[in-house]
C-alpha cells in the first residue's frame, strides 16, 4: 500500500478544499478496499451523488469520505445538522472513512467507522450562522468520535501503518450484527461497550454494575438497569466481543 498522496494530480489547482478532495479520493480509489467483503476495489460515485462517495459493486456497502491535515481529531466537522440526523437514522447512511495526511501529503491514518455505530447521539449541533454570515442562520454539526466504541473504530492504516486486511474485515464482520437491532437495543448495547471500553482487559460484573446510575440517566424508564447489563454482556459474549471467564469475570477479545 503506497501511503503517498499523489501531488501530480493537483498541478494547477489553487483551492486547497479541491487539491485535499482530489488527492484523498484518488488515494482510495487506488488504495482502498471493501472492509465489509474484501473486494480489492472499491468504486467511485459521480459527483453529484448526495450522500456517498465509493461503493463495492460486490457486497453494495457505500462510503463517505472525510479528509483531514495533521492527527485525527476526535471531532470531526460536517455539514448541515438536520441532514445529518436524517441520514443516520435512515438504513441508506454510507459508513464513513476518515482519512489524516501529513504536510508531506503521505497518509498518516485511514479508519472506516461502520454505519451501525452511527447514532444522533454522536451528532453534536452547532449554533446557528450569525445573522451577518453569507448563510445566516445555517446550522451545522460535528461528530463527536468520542461517543464510538472502540470496537467502531476500525484501523486500515494506523500510524502510517498498514494494517492486515483480514483483520480489517474480521473487525469490521464483529459488530455488523448491530444492523439487526432496534434503535432501542442498538442503543443499549453501544452504551454497554462504550463502558466496557472504559474498564481494563480483565473486569467483573461489579465493575459494569458501577455505570447504573450513568445508565439509568440515560434509560430513566428502566426499573432493572443491572438485569439488562446482564443481557448486553451475554450479547457481547455470544458476537465474540468478550469472554466470560466464570465467577462474574469478563475478557476483552481483540
Amino acid at each position: 500500500m503506497d501511503l503517498k498522496l499523489n501531488q501530480n494530480l493537483v498541478k494547477g489547482y489553487t483551492s486547497p478544499s479541491q487539491i485535499i478532495r482530489v488527492l484523498s479520493e484518488n488515494w482510495v480509489s487506488h488504495n482502498g478496499y471493501c472492509p465489509n467483503c474484501g473486494q480489492d476495489t472499491l468504486s467511485e460515485f459521480s459527483n453529484n451523488k448526495p450522500v456517498a462517495d465509493f461503493y463495492c459493486d460486490n457486497c453494495h456497502e457505500q462510503f463517505e469520505l472525510k479528509s483531514k491535515k495533521a492527527k485525527l481529531s476526535l471531532i470531526i466537522n460536517d455539514g448541515a445538522y438536520n441532514t445529518m440526523i436524517e441520514r443516520v437514522s435512515s438504513d441508506t447512511n454510507p459508513n464513513f472513512f476518515f482519512l489524516t495526511y501529513s504536510k508531506t501529503l503521505s497518509v498518516n491514518n485511514f479508519l472506516i467507522i461502520p454505519k451501525h455505530f452511527f447514532t444522533p447521539s454522536i451528532i453534536i449541533k452547532r449554533p446557528p450562522l450569525s445573522l451577518t454570515a453569507k448563510r445566516a442562520g445555517w446550522v451545522g454539526c460535528n461528530i463527536d468520535l468520542r461517543k464510538v466504541p472502540e470496537s467502531g473504530k476500525v484501523f486500515i492504516v494506523k500510524d502510517q501503518f498498514p494494517i492486515d486486511k483480514s483483520k480489517v474485515t474480521a473487525q469490521f464482520q464483529k459488530t455488523v450484527f448491530l444492523r439487526g437491532q432496534s434503535a432501542l437495543a442498538r442503543g443499549w448495547t453501544l452504551e454497554i461497550m462504550k463502558c466496557v471500553d472504559k474498564l481494563p482487559q480483565q473486569f467483573t460484573l461489579n465493575e459494569v454494575y458501577k455505570f447504573s446510575s450513568y445508565l439509568r440517566s440515560i434509560y430513566p424508564n428502566n426499573n432493572n438497569i443491572n438485569a439488562k447489563i446482564r443481557q448486553q454482556l451475554q450479547i457481547l459474549r455470544d458476537k465474540g466481543i468478550i469472554e466470560f471467564i466464570g465467577n462474574g469475570h469478563y475478557c476483552k477479545l481483540d
